[in-house]
């Protein structure tokens, strides 16, 4: 019986076949030298260009080199291990150091400077249309030397500039008449005597109003605001209102804000305790037809999580002004809860 020769099977990509030792010559293999590369759907050779979707196909690609058959498997592309752990691995963690100092947060009752404004010529001409007679109420707005403190309870008198930084006690509530008690619905002092009670101290800090404002006819003015890494910007949008009577004032936590409306005879209020600390002498103002655009450097760079908020010294009403309307000095008998008396 003749010797049979043992067939190998050939390793080489693409190729598959099964060859004699001894008849394996340079051209008896065709086959890929390259590996498979698989991506987006598409399966091919790095060895060559051909390309196919389906994986029959791929198989059925001829090889693209011809060489010696070889029962030896062909390694696979080396994997890096540049980002595989070791176990005698050591992860150092060093926490961040800022090193730009920190600004120091100045107390509220930093004085205030008042930001002269960048006014659009579009919104000079749109108040120079208006109405005279509407122009006119401006001179009621004019705070004269003697005038007395709007805000319920507070005896303050108007003197000159000076006056605007003293602290204004005043009550915030509405008075409450009955079965002979008086007393103030913010603090329920009960006073059997009227003397007695006009002589009780306002149980709220604020700042003095020296001027009686048409709170019914007050347009609702919408608020928004926006960051980048430099700037907070503070849009009020508001229409027919007068830059000159209008106001803009900061210090570096503070933002306070008055619109006046010829129109309506009323003011817009706003007084927040910012978020952040802020840049006075970087900031600036533009009054625009339709908006109030205020652009406040930032003192150090950070996100804000949110613009700020009425301090607690400020009335929390929407126009943040701590005024009461003569028509809502007394309530009705029928609104006061008898269980707290």
């Amino acid at each position: 019986m003749s010797d049979q020769k043992v067939l190998l099977l050939c390793y080489n990509h693409g190729c598959g076949n099964k060859f004699n030792p001894d008849d394996n010559h340079s051209d008896a293999c065709i086959h890929h030298p390259g590996h498979p590369i698989f991506h987006d759907a598409y399966k091919g050779w790095s060895c060559c260009n051909k390309k196919c979707t389906d994986f029959t196909e791929f198989l059925n690609i001829k090889g693209c080199t011809k060489s010696f058959h070889s029962n030896e498997k062909t390694p696979g592309p080396q994997k890096s291990d540049i980002n595989k752990p070791r176990i005698d691995d050591r992860i150092m963690y060093r926490t961040p150091v800022n090193d730009l100092p920190t600004v120091i947060r100045p107390p509220f009752d930093t004085p205030q400077i008042n930001i002269v404004p960048t006014v659009s010529p579009a919104l000079l001409e749109q108040i120079n249309n208006l109405d005279i007679s509407s122009l006119a109420l401006q001179d009621e707005f004019e705070v004269q030397i003697g005038q007395s403190c709007k805000n319920t309870s507070c005896k303050a008198i108007y003197r000159g500039p000076e006056s605007n930084e003293e602290t204004c006690n005043y009550h915030a509530g509405v008075a409450i008449f009955h079965e002979g008690l008086k007393y103030w619905s913010c603090c329920r002092k009960k006073a059997t005597d009227f003397s007695m009670f006009l002589e009780q101290p306002g149980c709220t800090q604020g700042i003095h109003s020296w001027i009686t404002t048409n709170m019914k006819k007050q347009d609702k003015c919408r608020q928004d605001w926006h960051q980048t890494g430099s700037f907070v910007v503070v849009s009020i949008y508001a229409k027919k209102y007068h830059p000159n009577k209008s106001t803009v004032k900061l210090n570096p936590i503070r933002l306070t804000v008055a619109i006046f409306f010829p129109t309506e005879n009323s003011f817009y209020n706003i007084d927040l305790e910012l978020c952040g600390v802020i840049d006075v002498e970087k900031s600036s103002v533009n009054m625009l037809p339709t908006k109030i655009e205020i652009m406040l450097k930032k003192a150090e760079p950070g996100s804000w999580a949110h613009l700020g908020s009425p301090h607690p010294t400020t009335n929390e009403s929407e126009n943040m002004s701590p005024v009461n309307n003569d028509n809502k000095s007394v309530v009705d008998c029928e609104d006061v809860d008898l269980n707290n008396l």
